[in-house]
């Protein structure tokens, strides 16, 4: 008798009927259709401008970079005060 094998030998039919292509069938002009925007933000971002990384692309990224620590600070602010309020006694 022995063990039998726990993964079945045989495999499965597939459950539509369509079939996967892999990405090696793919011919490498179909790939990628957009332009290559990675020499841009190279370029962008290695500026020696004195600027920190994640302030160079302008606007959006102080928008970002004001809104993350503000949040960060009420959520500090809203933690201490919580702490706080549960450090106390309650009145009966």
């Amino acid at each position: 008798q022995g063990l039998k094998p726990i993964v079945p030998t045989e495999s499965p039919a597939l459950i539509s009927g369509t079939t996967t292509k892999l990405a090696s069938d793919l011919p490498a002009t179909d790939s990628f259709l957009g332009k290559n925007k990675v020499p841009d933000l190279q370029k962008l971002f290695q500026k020696a401008d004195g600027l920190p990384v994640h302030l160079k692309r302008g606007v959006p990224d102080k928008l970002l970079y004001r809104t993350t620590m503000a949040l960060t600070i009420g959520g500090t602010i809203y933690c201490l005060v919580a702490l706080y309020m549960a450090s106390q006694p309650r009145n009966q």
